[in-house]
């Protein structure tokens, strides 16, 4: 009986229930999003490669600290959101943008590494087991990266995750000219002999099959400035396949605030590392939340992070229930609140800002990105 009520609360978690009301639905809002175009790109040396993998950031600086940051100006801003694109032979560019219709916001921050502590009390992760889940949206929008971390599928050929996972904030990580994505599939059994096998308990054995990675874009604001210098704002990078993955993918929206969360709640499944093949779920409450940041108590390991946060509300113009990535899973953060420590695990935030670079980056043009 208590495996059979585990089962109905992640089927209802998964699908993001909410009480039923004739009257009211968590509705996507609707956003005028600015145009970000690139303006010059340079061709750079060739990176070194010679970075570490990590599979999380720390940072100490939390709610407070980002809120009393001051406001980024315009140069600043461009300068962020100007970035770097590594190709499959190992070539690099910098490209320089231009942002028209600005957004306001604010960005920025400082903090150094502390200890990590990512389980709050009884760990509420759920790991993901048979192709009937695994294989099926939205679980199936969730691959591995090479480099250790989880990606999301976002389109046709594209992956979202963390910058962190492919640039340590000074050099390209090792592995990431030959980054690839993998891809849970069943493994191929022997005829039909051992059939009879699918009638036990014991959940079918999947692999990885991978899918190599053609270019990856990563923010200079990243690049520049890491979890030392301006926070964890500008964690996210995009990779182009090398050829189409043929699965559904989930759309990235702008992030609501988070009082307009169906429940104040996110969703984000990963490949965290204390279960080694396994894709793990997870939902949560967010306790706060800056411009560019939602902070909150999510279990999570080193391996979730580049894991896309996603919910589920009503989209107006279609009629009907739609799921987006509205963040980026990133780390962990250890904050001093009054002098008392309190520890957050953090997702950077889709901006209006952020969603028209990655749309532009995903579609080539600007008229394709204009609402959110």
């Amino acid at each position: 009986m208590a495996a059979l009520s585990t089962l109905i609360l992640l089927l209802c978690a998964a699908k993001n229930v909410m009480p039923s009301s004739p009257h009211w639905k968590p509705t996507w809002p609707s956003y005028r999003v600015p145009v970000i175009l690139p303006q010059s790109t340079l061709n750079l040396d060739k990176p070194q490669f010679d970075a570490e993998a990590r599979l999380e950031v720390v940072s100490p600086c939390g709610p407070a600290c980002h809120k009393s940051s001051p406001l980024p100006t315009y140069e600043e801003v461009k300068n962020y959101l100007s970035y770097e694109t590594l190709y499959a032979n190992g070539s690099l560019t910098e490209t320089e943008v231009g942002i028209y219709i600005l957004s306001s916001g604010g960005d920025g921050s400082r903090g150094r590494s502390r200890t990590k502590r990512q389980i709050y009390g009884y760990d509420s992760r759920f790991s993901i087991f048979g192709k009937d889940f695994l294989l099926n949206y939205p679980f199936s929008t969730s691959v591995k990266l090479s480099t250790g971390c989880t990606g999301t599928l976002v389109a046709e050929k594209h992956v979202l995750t963390a910058a962190h996972c492919i640039h340590d904030g000074k050099s390209y990580v090792k592995g990431a000219q030959k980054l690839r994505v993998g891809f849970l599939k069943p493994k191929q059994k022997d005829g039909s002999k051992g059939s009879n096998i699918t009638n036990s308990a014991m959940p079918e054995k999947m692999k990885f099959q991978w899918i190599r990675v053609k270019r990856t874009h990563v923010p200079k604001g990243w690049i520049k400035g890491n979890a030392n210098d301006i926070g964890m704002d500008y964690d996210y990078a995009l990779l182009e396949l090398k050829k189409p993955h043929k699965r559904k993918f989930m759309k990235i929206g702008v992030s609501p605030p988070a009082r307009h969360l169906p429940g104040g709640r996110i969703h984000f499944s990963g490949y965290d590392n204390d279960r080694p093949g396994n894709l793990v779920y997870r939902f949560c409450d967010v306790k706060d939340e800056t411009y560019d940041l939602l902070y909150q108590q999510c279990d999570a390991q080193p391996g979730a992070s580049g894991s896309g946060v996603y919910v589920r509300m009503w989209k107006r113009q279609n009629h009907k229930w739609e799921r987006k990535i509205i963040g980026i899973f990133s780390g962990h953060q250890w904050v001093d609140m009054n002098g008392t420590p309190q520890d957050f695990n953090v997702a950077v935030r889709i901006t209006p800002l952020k969603y028209a670079q990655i749309c532009y980056w995903i579609k080539g043009n600007y008229l394709d990105c204009r609402e959110g």
